[in-house]
């Protein structure tokens, strides 16, 4: 059996595959390589997906979809998109539900497509491409994604994977850069077992800028702290030449490149070649060939003047590093090391700005193509305990904060108006990436909670998550219902995963009372397999009659259950309080999300295509 590690970059993509006793390997595609362009090509017969779409979208812009990983889980309304959606080439449109709809034309016919059903295509192409060079079983996978996804996005990679079929079943959704340390650490045999080892990653990719700062030791990493721009990457400094460029154009040559989707496109692509260039030299030349109206370019820049415009994105790069410090309560001198990563890092301005910043000289131990997919495969391997994997335990935390708002009393209160709104934070920023908690609500019918985001100006995104409703009950005993309600932290993703009506019932229990009897042990059992590490009780506004609920929630012990005093060779009859737990359905309401109708449907018409695909590939051989 084999499992796989998937980078989803914006740009491009990377496959790591971990066989059992075989190592790791990067999966090349069918020119051998190793990062697979995130590009999805409509044409007139099939689709061109990866290298191949590629190179279809410089002759048909129009009908290709790129920069997928912007568009997923955000309102279209989002200044962001909005933002993002002016250099894209293809159309894109507000949805009925307020969510992006993509226009291509496919086989001859105008379509629109959700930004998580073109990702599920590009997670089938990977998954293809992973299965025709290994022939082993491929059933589990891990996902990288960025720190900064808000729950709604990471449902929609989950959806994705779904969409994409083939039985792939995610193991974990993990952080890009949490996967780096893994990678980073996993093989260090120089790890110390008591004083911590600080190590800071900073991930300047295509679009964004990541930075954690992870504490190491002897068999674990701790996420001490996380910071984010999500929009700096080297596509900023690619924005920066292009349009320094089109000005010089449009007063040099009177052409005017925004009036052209192709003429833009190619000198974008001079643009990120030059920018490579300034990596390595001084300076660098521009030449493009019939750019537009029949005319040849030509361009110059030394890197001074290239960092001379580019300062407005330079001078955003500290901000994410103070930020990061600052979470994590450290100084630059607690920093053992500084390893950067990310195709946005080559700048050299920005290895200058870390190196001042935290006065040491950044780091490049790390394959920065590889490194996410290799730490996804290795938490893989780790996770499906069929590995011999080194033991090395991750601990990743919460990057925002989730809040539970319900109507009805507040908390420990006995009683309160019944349409009054109150919150409380569940899952704390900082919190375990993965946890449960149990809360006690009293409750005498069907009730609704929802979920919260609490810093909804920082995140520029809707508040409410999900809403769960629970219900329907009837309570027996004609008083407030307890009802005990599962809530599930996994990868970031919050749910209810049950709820359950506590009853206590008295039971008779005969005693042969030879000997006065030990004490019983009647402390309630409500609670003792949760995971959570509070209990919170939650009250309606009907209230409880004070002797109804005895020792149900601080295990006192009940009158009925003191120690009785008998006779030698007496029978009495002891009664002993029972918990009847009845199952409580939920039902659940993902804002933005995908239905279950809707996955199958999208998945049945991935399937659909990709079996055109193959039938078409195979007619040209």
């Amino acid at each position: 059996m084999s499992v796989l590690g998937f980078d989803l970059g914006n740009e491009s993509c990377t496959v790591v595959v971990a066989k059992q006793q075989r190592g790791i390997d990067v999966v090349l595609n069918d020119e051998s390589k190793c990062e697979i362009p995130a590009v999805v090509c409509f044409g007139e017969k099939q689709r061109f997906i990866g290298t191949l779409g590629a190179v279809q979208s410089m002759m048909n812009p129009k009908n290709s979809v790129s920069q997928i990983k912007r568009l997923i889980g955000r309102k279209f309304s989002d200044p962001e998109l909005q933002r993002d959606l002016q250099s894209l080439p293809y159309l894109v449109t507000e949805g009925p539900d307020g969510f992006p709809l993509i226009h291509v034309e496919n086989l001859g016919e105008q379509r629109t497509f959700t930004p998580t059903q073109v990702l599920g295509m590009v997670l089938s192409h990977l998954k293809g491409i992973a299965k025709k060079n290994y022939k082993d079983l491929v059933a589990f996978c891990c996902i990288g994604i960025p720190m900064y996804f808000t729950e709604l996005q990471r449902r929609a990679v989950l959806d994705a994977v779904s969409v994409a079929g083939g039985g792939l079943i995610t193991m974990q959704l993990i952080h890009e850069t949490t996967a780096t340390a893994l990678a980073y650490g996993i093989n260090k045999t120089d790890l110390p077992e008591n004083d911590q080892l600080n190590v800071a990653f900073v991930d300047v990719g295509h679009a964004s800028m990541q930075v954690c700062i992870a504490g190491f030791k002897k068999g674990q990493l701790t996420i001490l702290s996380q910071a984010y721009d999500r929009s700096l990457g080297g596509r900023d400094f690619d924005d920066a030449l292009f349009k320094h460029f089109a000005a010089e154009f449009r007063y040099r040559y009177k052409i005017d490149v925004y009036q052209s989707v192709r003429a833009s496109l190619r000198l974008r692509a001079a643009c990120e070649k030059l920018k490579k260039t300034l990596s390595a030299y001084t300076e660098g030349l521009l030449n493009i060939e019939w750019l537009m109206d029949g005319k040849d370019v030509k361009g110059f820049i030394e890197r001074e003047e290239f960092e001379q415009i580019s300062m407005p994105i330079l001078e955003r790069v500290k901000a994410p590093l103070e930020k990061a410090l600052l979470d994590a309560g450290l100084t630059v001198q607690n920093i053992h090391s500084v390893e950067v990563v990310g195709s946005g890092s080559r700048v050299p301005a920005i290895i200058r700005i870390l190196a001042e910043f935290f006065s040491k000289e950044p780091r490049r131990t790390m394959n920065a193509s590889e490194c996410v997919a290799r730490g996804c495969a290795l938490q893989c391997g780790i996770l499906t305990l069929k590995f011999k994997v080194r033991e090395f335990l991750v601990y990743d935390n919460l990057p925002f904060s989730i809040a539970l708002s319900w109507k009805g009393a507040a908390l420990d209160a006995q009683n309160g108006a019944p349409d009054q709104q109150q919150t409380t934070i569940v899952f704390p920023k900082g919190n375990k990436i993965s946890d449960a908690k149990d809360l006690t609500f009293f409750r005498s019918s069907t009730f609704s909670v929802d979920f919260l985001y609490t810093d909804v100006a920082h995140q520029q995104i809707p508040a409410k998550i999900s809403t769960y409703t629970i219900g329907p009950f009837q309570p027996t005993q004609g008083e407030p219902a307890k009802l005990r309600v599962t809530v599930l932290l996994t990868d970031g993703v919050v749910s209810v995963d049950s709820a359950t009506m506590l009853e206590e019932e008295e039971v008779e229990i005969p005693v042969s009372a030879t000997k006065e009897p030990p004490k019983e042990d009647t402390k309630m059992d409500v609670d003792e397999s949760s995971t959570s590490e509070t209990d919170v009780n939650m009250q309606d506004s009907k209230p409880q009659d004070d002797g109804s609920d005895v020792g149900s929630e601080n295990g006192a012990t009940d009158s009925a259950d003191k120690p009785v005093q008998m006779e030698t060779d007496a029978k009495v009859e002891v009664y002993k309080k029972k918990v009847k737990e009845i199952d409580v359905s939920v039902s659940e309401i993902v804002h933005g999300g995908m239905t279950h109708l809707d996955l199958l449907k999208a998945g049945h018409e991935e399937s659909k295509m990709a079996s055109l695909d193959r039938a078409m590939e195979k007619s040209k051989h």
